[in-house]
């Protein structure tokens, strides 16, 4: 009787195409250190050419009777490796594209929620020093800047001359700045 070892790789081949598990365990042990070798050097990472050597002796096993090995055996196992190497580095390009849009959408999201923190933050400052303007400067500013209305608008609607609504605003605005400081009140204004 004589052992796997001493056959060919054409020998061994056909014995695999007919199912024979022998014949498998005995390519597996042929190749496994060469193949192992090839796809570390493709990959740098003994994990990834270890998953390979793998994904390519489940294939060959799993396809065994369809087999069709043009070439040698070792040229055919090569190729299967070439080839799940070049689908690795595809899978890994999608996931870090993949990775990539995730961070940003991180980013993005963070920098959004920080951002509509800071404006809630402002807001509720502005909104503070208006509550505590004077009653009549604050209803004549908020009519003029919440409101929309026109000096003449609010002067009819509370009953004074156009031009104590002037004064109001303008005595509003002084105020404002002096308590938020110019950038803020430029922020308040370009809002409103």
């Amino acid at each position: 009787m004589t052992t796997y070892c001493s056959y060919t790789d054409a020998e061994l081949t056909t014995l695999l195409k007919d199912g024979d598990r022998v014949a498998y365990a005995e390519i597996y042990e042929r190749y496994k250190n060469l193949l192992y070798i090839n796809a570390f050097k493709k990959t740098g990472n003994s994990d990834d050419a270890q998953d390979i050597i793998q994904e390519v002796f489940i294939m060959l096993w799993a396809k065994h009777k369809k087999l069709v090995i043009n070439k040698n055996l070792a040229s055919f196992l090569y190729t299967c490796i070439h080839h799940k190497v070049l689908d690795l580095f595809t899978h890994q390009k999608i996931d870090e594209r993949h990775v990539t849009k995730l961070k940003d959408f991180l980013l993005l999201t963070s920098n959004n929620t920080d951002y509509n923190i800071r404006e809630k933050q402002l807001a509720l400052i502005i909104e503070r020093e208006i509550a505590a303007l004077p009653e009549k400067m604050r209803e004549v500013f908020v009519l003029s800047r919440y409101e929309g209305l026109s000096q003449k608008e609010i002067a009819l609607t509370m009953n004074i001359s156009e031009e104590t609504v002037k004064s109001q605003v303008k005595n509003a605005l002084k105020i404002l700045r002096t308590k938020l400081g110019l950038f803020t009140f430029l922020l308040f204004l370009i809002r409103f």
